[in-house]
């Protein structure tokens, strides 16, 4: 199969645990860009914790895509042009804010363009989201009413036993509005509905003439499962959950050994 376009999530996957990405894959990646292919970043952190590998990989030169918010929205680097774009509805924010209020040591944040808002109080897994995007954080007053842009995620940092009695409860209230689900035990996520990385790069092919059976999809996490499936080959990390392991098409070597390197001499060379 010819392979047109190669999706890689980041943590876990195009990076290694030091969260970088290796100077063979790096070189690998460029050379494939170099004769045509695509390279879509797929990740569930903001655009600003994703745009420095883009530019690590030169994707702005050669027009890859950055997809963040796990699909809420996608960038097209050459231009920073926003294709596709789903947000949280206004009208539930408060509501939602009030009800984690409700909960000792829990955090509620979204994202400026440059800075975590934290809305309640900042945690150590705040700090820890912080650290992942290489952002700042800011404590806003009266989080519903502190920012004047469209959301397309909130998160819960906090500890593992709080989220797991919060999160059925906010599915209860918001099913069929809104996503909410834990990427991490101490991650909640809340999105908007439907929206997952399969959504939004079916999106993608759409508008690029492309379909599925063209695809690889790199992953390692839950999150990385809707893609993993839709593509034409699905890739799980060696140091993937087994429920990825289960689903790809093929498992690679690990993030710590150049796992995508071996992706693509294997199946895009």
């Amino acid at each position: 199969m010819n392979y047109q376009v190669l999706v890689l999530d980041l943590d876990g996957t195009l990076t290694n645990s030091k969260k970088e990405i290796t100077a063979p894959t790096r070189q690998a990646l460029i050379e494939i860009q170099q004769e045509g292919k695509i390279v879509v970043l797929a990740s569930g952190r903001p655009i600003y914790g994703v745009a420095p590998l883009a530019e690590e990989l030169d994707m702005k030169h050669y027009g890859g895509y950055m997809l963040s918010f796990n699909g809420a929205r996608i960038t097209r680097c050459s231009t920073g042009e926003i294709v596709y774009n789903r947000t949280i509805p206004t009208e539930v924010i408060r509501p939602i804010y009030n009800t984690i209020r409700e909960y000792d040591g829990l955090d509620l944040i979204t994202y400026s363009n440059t800075e975590i808002l934290s809305g309640i109080k900042s945690n150590e897994f705040t700090e820890k989201e912080a650290a992942i995007n290489h952002m700042n954080i800011h404590p806003v007053e009266d989080f519903p009413t502190a920012f004047d842009f469209p959301v397309n995620k909130l998160l819960v940092p906090g500890e593992p036993a709080l989220l797991e009695e919060l999160m059925p409860k906010l599915q209860s209230q918001y099913h069929g509005l809104l996503n909410i689900y834990r990427s991490e035990p101490f991650f909640l996520e809340i999105m908007p509905q439907n929206i997952d990385k399969a959504h939004s790069l079916q999106k993608l092919l759409n508008s690029l003439g492309l379909t599925a059976d063209s695809m690889i999809c790199c992953g390692d996490g839950f999150n990385d499962l809707s893609m993993i499936e839709y593509a034409g080959l699905g890739v799980a990390m060696e140091n993937a959950q087994p429920i990825i392991k289960k689903s790809a098409d093929f498992i690679t070597k690990s993030n710590d050994d150049n796992g995508i390197l071996h992706v693509i001499n294997e199946f895009m060379r």
